[in-house]
């Protein structure tokens, strides 16, 4: 289940980026509203997005390794707190929908992660692959 959960969570990030990549301000307007209107914020819209396909690539690139998988959950965990404070500091500016989508998706990433680091840490090691004879 643990690794289920990983998995969507991966595939979000990837989905997430994938919008931003392709379609900049539609995407970064559901957090920033209006604002994302502004030709200046596509490219920044873009920058994030390839940082979350990346990102949720490489969580679904160390799943088979608990011990790597854990660590890099625990830090994608901390990528979406800071998306989470970030968008309590700008509270005011953004628009509600946003704020309350951001932060939701924000929270649930980051305590979603950091339950499966600790199902992870928890779990005994695999069994080594035997050696080919």
């Amino acid at each position: 289940m643990a690794r289920d959960l990983a998995r969507a969570l991966a595939a979000g990030r990837i989905a997430i980026g994938a919008g931003l990549l392709v379609a900049p301000r539609l995407s970064l307007g559901m957090w920033i509203g209006r604002s994302a209107a502004d030709g200046a914020t596509a490219p920044v819209a873009r920058a994030l997005g390839v940082r979350e396909v990346v990102l949720g690539a490489m969580a679904l690139h160390t799943l088979d390794r608990p011990q790597v998988a854990a660590r890099w959950l625990r830090a994608l965990a901390a990528c979406d707190a800071v998306d989470l404070a970030a968008t309590v500091a700008a509270r005011r500016s953004l628009p509600s929908p946003g704020r309350v989508l951001v932060a939701g998706m924000a929270s649930a990433g980051a305590a979603g992660q950091l339950w499966v680091a600790a199902q992870l840490d928890a779990a005994p090691p695999a069994p080594a692959p035997e050696a080919a004879v």
